[in-house]
């Protein structure tokens, strides 16, 4: 069984009060997380939750910076244009955010008072899928899979 860890060295974190989440294979786009992941990191946990609930209402966009090809403009971006609203990501990702609420209220953390430090997406493996067409040919039809992890601090 392989083992996961976390992108941030265990020794950094010792002395601080922390809680951590972590999702595997999730059917989300890499990209997708990574975007929302660029927004909330350095949020306050409550700030964040707010944020994805209004992304999966479409209220607020997710700016895209740095997968913007071809991509539309939105209202409601400040100091950007590109934007969309990844709702499946962001309904995955909240999923995180809760989880990770949970861990730090077990742990006896003020749950108002945590801070996101750390949050990144990595793309996973790919199940491979294909569609068949004509003539015995056949075009690939693949599933990303993203792995998520946070770490929130008290502050």
């Amino acid at each position: 069984m392989p083992h996961f860890g976390y992108s941030i060295p265990e020794e950094k974190l010792s002395k601080r009060k922390i809680a951590k989440a972590r999702a595997n294979d999730l059917r989300i786009s890499p990209k997708h997380a990574r975007e929302i992941c660029n927004v909330i990191r350095g949020m306050s946990l409550s700030k964040a939750k707010a944020f994805l609930e209004d992304v999966i209402s479409m209220k607020r966009p997710v700016p895209f910076k740095r997968h913007k090809k071809k991509v539309g403009h939105r209202r409601g971006l400040e100091g950007w244009f590109a934007g969309r609203y990844p709702v499946k990501a962001a309904k995955e990702i909240l999923k995180v955010l809760e989880n990770l609420e949970a861990n730090a209220d077990y742990k006896g953390l003020d749950t108002d008072r945590l801070k996101i430090i750390h949050i990144s997406a990595h793309r996973g493996p790919v199940i491979r899928g294909i569609i068949p067409r004509a003539f015995g040919r056949a075009t690939p039809f693949n599933t990303p899979l993203t792995h998520i992890e946070v770490i929130a601090e008290e502050v």
